[in-house]
């Protein structure tokens, strides 16, 4: 048996990686049933491998495990759909309000998510013209833990619908993190080959062709 050098990949693990991503979701229907003791340790240790400017892993992770607290983030996040349909028109508002936006009274798991805004990791190296480089580096931790949970069957659902001066007052966080995410995360109620709001009719996917301009 042949294995690939370290840092190299054979054919069959590129196939399913692209598996992989063709599968990532945005889940908002979740099971109940907790994750497996251990697992939000696997996937946040998995997440501390993603690139960063200057390797300043400026994310920061807000575990949410009071229930109080989780009531007030799904109502509020209720309030903000609530406030978003009604400026939409009739036919648009009607199929926004007849999508699923959030897990945030079923997931099992609740992470909120920030960017440090003057890590004291990287020293500054990569921002002094792009301080949104922070902010970057820690959207890639997500995409890595969104793939990372997937791989294990994991699903995770990312709640945009939220005031970020809002969030960061519930979780009374430092005033230096920015807010980036509020993420729901446990096993799919019933995993999908297409995206919902494909199914939905929402949003299709566009071909890649479409995103590239050539100069």
């Amino acid at each position: 048996m042949t294995t690939s050098p370290p840092g190299r990949f054979d054919p069959a693990f590129v196939g399913q990686l692209d598996t992989l991503l063709a599968w990532r979701r945005d889940v908002r229907h979740f099971r109940r049933d907790p994750l497996p003791e251990g697992m939000m340790d696997t996937l946040l240790s998995l997440a501390q491998l993603s690139p960063s400017v200057g390797n300043s892993q400026p994310w920061r992770f807000v575990r949410v495990l009071s229930p109080g607290l989780r009531a007030s983030l799904a109502d509020h996040a209720d309030a903000e759909v609530a406030r978003t349909a009604a400026g939409y028109e009739e036919e648009r508002r009607a199929a926004y309000l007849a999508l699923k936006l959030h897990g945030l009274r079923e997931a099992p798991e609740i992470l909120g998510v920030f960017s440090e805004s003057a890590p004291d990791a990287g020293h500054g190296l990569g921002i002094a013209t792009m301080p949104e480089a922070l902010l970057y580096s820690t959207v890639m931790a997500i995409q890595t833990l969104w793939l990372a949970a997937r791989a294990r069957g994991v699903g995770l659902g990312w709640v945009s619908i939220v005031d970020p001066d809002a969030v960061a007052a519930l979780l009374d966080v430092p005033a230096g993190w920015s807010f980036v995410a509020i993420l729901c995360l446990g096993f799919p109620d019933a995993p999908s080959a297409v995206p919902e709001l494909e199914r939905r009719g929402w949003q299709d996917r566009g071909d890649w062709r479409g995103h590239v301009v050539e100069r």
